[in-house]
């Protein structure tokens, strides 16, 4: 992509309604732009980034055994009434009346939805165990939206939604999802700890946040140093075995959120107690039969007699996700993005704009690496050489390519590596396998 023909906005100054990092970084890099209080039109750059994120939390969802499906924005009020939710949530929960004086929400979350779909659709203990996600926009009418996508109205969410017979079974789904949610963080480009945590309105009595540590959290978390370098499960992992291994590896060790905050277990940790200030990009929960016993979701067991579903659901905030990963990944000069989520691999800098000699060159090294399916950002834009440094130093592409007058003297381009800042001179061919290696 041509940054002359780009929609990519950028602001020189911090708007004064953003207080923290991933809200002025991503207004300044021109990713978003506020339509409401807490409600944003996401832009080329902010979208491209949106979407991969979405796709690695597919990929992995997928590899653990959970199936798509897409759920409605808007729910049947009846249903909320029918869980005992529709007035225990709240006034988060928008609620709509349509013209013919039916009332609908827009759905904070879809429990009443999925339950609705297993008990209509699921009929005998052989079509269990289930997990079934969801990738859809999601609405809280926050009092007070801030933070940008952090804490919005209208965001992105995964929820998955699982079915099992028997605790044992809700277990291992819960596992499951556990070990996806490490990977899914990790291909990401951040570490997120699993912290005991409080199930508030979803309900039950097993669940875990998974913590980005950032100094700009909003909540103060606690767990063991050992945390920051605990192995990540491989690619490979056998989602059909025991995971329970895994599961209590990483939950051996101390790590809650203030809520679930023990002064004596912390106290026990000693000098490895790291307290920090985190922010929660996905949950998982285990809630039993909270849904399946109000709302009848049950299927013939193997005497023929209904048993009623053992149920858990999993979130992870895809929008809040991106937010999340700026907020760790950043300096002052903007963003470092991790390489599998920047929306273009590389940025291609022309600094002789309109010489015959360097727009020849330039042209030469997009069509290449375009063609060997690298994502690149040209920038062909008619600027001075600083404009050009700054947008793509606050954009965060990881590689930048600078293509001068000078070193097309000497044969040369040079590759600059945005999260060390190494720069090293070598020729354009070598460039080129560098980038598609």
């Amino acid at each position: 992509m041509r940054l002359s023909r780009y929609l990519l906005p950028t602001l020189k100054e911090n708007p004064v309604e953003a207080q923290i990092v991933s809200h002025r970084l991503m207004l300044r890099a021109g990713m978003i732009r506020q339509t409401a209080a807490g409600i944003y039109t996401w832009l080329p750059l902010g979208y491209r980034v949106l979407r991969k994120i979405e796709q690695i939390v597919r990929e992995e969802q997928d590899r653990a055994g959970a199936q798509e499906l897409l759920m409605p924005t808007l729910q049947n009020s009846d249903l909320w009434k029918e869980s005992g939710r529709y007035d225990a949530y709240g006034p988060e929960m928008l609620r709509i009346t349509d013209r013919h004086d039916r009332v609908l929400v827009y759905g904070p979350t879809a429990e009443e939805v999925i339950n609705d779909i297993a008990r209509n659709e699921l009929k005998s203990y052989k079509e269990t165990p289930k997990i079934l996600y969801n990738i859809q926009w999601k609405f809280r009418d926050e009092v007070r939206p801030r933070f940008g996508v952090m804490r919005g109205r209208e965001f992105l969410m995964k929820d998955a939604y699982s079915f099992d017979l028997t605790y044992e079974g809700a277990k291992h789904s819960y596992n499951k999802m556990f070990v996806a949610y490490l990977r899914t963080f990790a291909r990401c480009g951040v570490r997120a700890i699993p912290m005991k945590a409080s199930t508030g309105p979803i309900g039950g009595d097993l669940s875990h946040e998974f913590i980005v540590l950032a100094e700009t959290g909003e909540e103060q978390v606690y767990c063991h140093k050992d945390y920051l370098a605990m192995p990540i499960p491989s690619e490979d992992v056998d989602y059909d075995s025991d995971l329970e291994p895994i599961y209590n590896q990483w939950t051996s060790l101390y790590a809650a959120t203030e809520d679930k905050y023990d002064e004596a277990e912390a106290k026990a940790v000693g000098d490895n107690l790291l307290s920090a200030r985190g922010i929660e990009v996905g949950q998982v929960f285990y809630y039993g039969k909270k849904y399946s016993n109000p709302m009848n979701v049950a299927v013939a067991g193997e005497d023929g007699k209904p048993v009623l579903i053992e149920g858990g659901c999993y979130g992870i905030g895809v929008s809040r996700l991106m937010g999340a990963i700026i907020e760790a990944c950043h300096d002052d000069n903007g963003i470092i993005w991790p390489e599998s989520v920047a929306p273009f691999k590389v940025g291609l800098v022309n600094l002789g704009t309109g010489k015959e000699v360097a727009d020849k060159a330039c042209d030469d090294l997009y069509a290449k690496l375009t063609k060997a399916g690298v994502e690149v950002l040209y920038d062909d834009r008619d600027e001075r050489a600083g404009v050009k440094f700054s947008t793509m130093d606050l954009i965060g592409l990881p590689y930048q390519l600078i293509v001068g007058l000078r070193g097309l003297e000497k044969g040369v381009v040079e590759l600059k590596n945005r999260k060390t800042g190494e720069r090293r001179e070598m020729s354009p061919e070598d460039a080129v396998a560098f980038l598609t290696r």
